[in-house]
C-alpha cells in the first residue's frame, strides 16, 4: 500500500504540472502586452539566460542520473551474487547429504551381504557386521534429520533471474532516458541559436514526453526505494515469515544473526555422524587385521567399505564447513549491503534526477512560447523593410534563393567609350569659388575634354568622379586597343551608354 500511495503521489505531482503549464501557456496567450522596440533585446537576452540555465540543471541532473543508476546497479548485483552464493552452498549441503545417504544405504549394503556370506561360519565376525550396519543406519538417520535446502534454492534461484531480468531493463531504459534527455536539451538550444520555429516545436513535443517520462520514474523510484527502506528496517522478520514452512525458526535465526550464544541446531546430528564413523573405521580396521588371513576373498569387500567410510569422513567435514551460519551469514550481509545502502543510496540519486529534469524541462517549455513570440516579431520587422533596398540582408537572402530575378546592374556596364565622352552636355550651373580657366585646364588634363562639375576638386590632385569611373569601367578590350595605339580605337563604339552621374553639390 506504500507504495501505491507514492505512485498516485508522483501521478498527482505530474498533473499539478501540467496544470501549471497550462495556465502559463494560457495567460501568455490571453494577456496582450506592449511591443515596445527598447525591450526586444532584454526579452531576448532573458529567454536566452532561461534556457542556458534550464539546460545546465539538465545537464547536471544527467550526470547524477548517470551515478545514482551506477549505484543502483551494483547494489542490486551485489544482492544477486549474494544470492547465486547461498544458493551454491544450499544445493552443496542437499548434494553432500544425498551422495552419503546413498552410498551408506546402496553401496555399504552390497559389501555387508557379501562379507556375510564369507563369514557365516564365524559368528563374532557376523555380529560385527551387523554392528557396523547399526552405525551406518544411525548415519542415515542423523542426515536425514537434516533440513531439505531444495525448495529453498528454488526460490533463491527464481528470485535472482527475476531481479536480474528487471534491473538489465530498468538500467537500460534509464540510459535511454539520460540520452533523450540530453538530445532534447541540444534541440532546444540549436532552435534557440538559428531560430529554427521546427526545432522549437520538436523539442515542445519531446519535452512534454519527456517531462511525463520524469514524474513516472520519480514515482516508480519513490515506491522502490520506500519499500526497500521498510524491508531493510526489519529484514529478519521479513525473512523468517518468508520461510516459515520450509525451515524452522531456530535454523533461520541460527543464519540470520549467527551469535555464538545461539547454539548449532546442527551440532548434534553431526557429533552423532562422526561418532559412528569413527566406530566403524575401527571395526573395519579390526576385521582386516583378523579376518583377511582367515578369508582372503574378504579382503575385496573390506577395502570397498574402507573407501567407502573414507568418502563419507570427507563429505562430513565439507557438510560440517557448509552448515556453519559463517558462510550463509556473510552472503546474507553483502545482499543487505547491496540492496540497504547502495541500491537505496542509488534510488536516492535518481528521485534527484526525476526532480531536477521534470524542472529544467518545465522552464524550457515556459520559455518557448516567448521565444516563438520573439521569433515572430522579428520575422515582421523584416517584413517592414523594402525588399528592393540592397542592404536588407532578407532581401539579399531572396534574391540568392531566386537568381531568375532581376539583378541590379554593375555600374560599370554602362560606361562607354572616350568618344561618347563629347556627347554629355555639361550642368547649365557650376558652384566652384576657382577660376573657370583653372578648372577646365583641370580637366582638360585628366580627361581630353573640357567638363564641369559641382564639386571644386582643384588643388585635390585627383581627377573628376565622372572621368575616374570612365577610366575604371571602361571595357577591357577598348583598354588594350587604346594601349597598342590600334586605329580602330576611334571608330569603337560599345554597345551600352554611359548614365550620366547625378550632379551633387558637397560643401567643402
Amino acid at each position: 500500500s506504500p507504495c501505491f500511495f507514492f505512485a498516485l503521489v508522483g501521478a498527482i505531482f505530474l498533473g499539478l504540472n501540467l496544470v501549471f503549464l497550462g495556465i502559463h501557456l494560457i495567460c501568455l496567450c490571453c494577456c496582450k502586452r506592449e511591443e515596445e522596440s527598447e525591450s526586444k533585446r532584454p526579452n531576448s537576452c532573458c529567454i536566452t539566460w532561461t534556457a542556458v540555465v534550464a539546460g545546465l540543471i539538465c545537464c547536471a541532473a544527467v550526470g547524477i542520473g548517470f551515478y545514482g543508476n551506477s549505484e543502483t546497479n551494483d547494489g542490486v548485483y551485489q544482492l544477486i551474487y549474494a544470492l547465486d552464493n547461498a544458493n551454491h552452498t544450499l544445493s552443496g549441503i542437499d548434494s553432500l547429504v544425498s551422495g552419503t545417504t546413498t552410498q551408506m544405504k546402496v553401496a555399504l549394503e552390497q559389501h555387508l551381504a557379501r562379507l556375510n556370506e564369507i563369514f557365516a561360519t564365524r559368528g563374532d565376525y557376523v555380529q560385527t557386521l551387523k554392528f557396523m550396519q547399526q552405525m551406518a543406519g544411525n548415519i542415515v538417520l542423523q542426515l536425514s534429520g537434516l533440513p531439505v535446502w531444495g525448495d529453498v534454492t528454488v526460490d533463491l534461484s527464481q528470485v535472482a533471474s527475476d531481479v536480474s531480468y528487471v534491473e538489465y531493463y530498468r538500467w537500460l531504459s534509464y540510459l535511454f532516458l539520460f540520452i533523450l534527455d540530453l538530445v532534447i536539451c541540444l534541440i532546444a538550444c540549436l532552435g534557440l541559436a538559428k531560430h529554427s520555429k521546427c526545432l522549437l516545436i520538436t523539442m515542445l513535443c519531446c519535452g512534454l514526453f519527456t517531462l511525463i517520462l520524469s514524474w513516472a520514474s520519480f514515482a516508480a523510484d519513490v515506491s522502490a526505494a520506500v519499500g526497500t527502506s521498510d524491508f531493510c528496517m526489519a529484514p529478519d522478520k521479513f525473512i523468517v515469515n518468508m520461510t516459515q514452512s520450509d525451515l524452522s525458526a531456530e535454523i533461520v535465526r541460527y543464519y540470520l544473526y549467527c551469535s555464538q550464544s545461539l547454539p548449532n541446531p546442527f551440532q548434534q546430528a553431526l557429533t552423532i555422524y562422526q561418532r559412528s564413523l569413527t566406530t566403524m573405521q575401527i571395526q573395519i580396521q579390526g576385521l582386516m587385521q583378523f579376518a583377511v588371513p582367515l578369508f582372503p576373498t574378504a579382503a575385496k569387500d573390506l577395502v570397498g567399505i574402507q573407501q567407502l567410510l573414507n568418502y563419507s569422513e570427507t563429505s562430513l567435514h565439507q557438510l560440517t564447513a557448509m552448515l556453519d551460519c559463517r558462510g550463509l551469514h556473510k552472503d546474507y550481509l553483502d545482499a543487505l549491503i547491496g540492496i540497504c545502502y547502495d541500491g537505496v543510496e542509488g534510488l536516492l540519486y535518481l528521485i534527484l534526477f526525476s526532480l531536477l529534469a521534470a524542472t529544467s524541462f518545465s522552464t524550457i517549455i515556459c520559455a518557448m512560447p516567448r521565444a516563438w513570440k520573439h521569433l515572430a516579431s522579428r520575422d515582421r520587422d523584416y517584413d517592414d523593410i523594402d525588399e528592393e533596398d540592397p542592404f536588407n540582408p532578407q532581401a539579399r537572402r531572396i534574391a540568392a534563393h531566386n537568381p531568375t530575378r532581376g539583378q541590379l546592374r554593375s555600374f560599370c556596364s554602362y560606361s562607354s567609350s572616350l568618344g561618347s565622352q563629347t556627347s554629355l552636355q555639361p550642368p547649365a550651373q557650376t558652384i566652384s569659388n576657382a577660376p573657370v580657366s583653372e578648372y577646365m585646364n583641370q580637366a582638360v588634363l585628366f580627361g581630353g575634354n573640357p567638363r564641369y562639375e559641382n564639386v571644386p576638386l582643384i588643388g585635390r590632385g585627383s581627377p573628376p568622379p565622372t572621368v575616374r569611373i570612365l577610366q575604371v569601367c571602361e571595357p577591357p578590350i577598348f583598354r588594350l586597343m587604346m594601349i597598342t595605339g590600334d586605329s580602330m580605337a576611334a571608330n569603337f563604339q560599345p554597345s551600352t551608354q554611359l548614365v550620366e552621374k547625378i550632379p551633387q553639390t558637397v560643401f567643402l
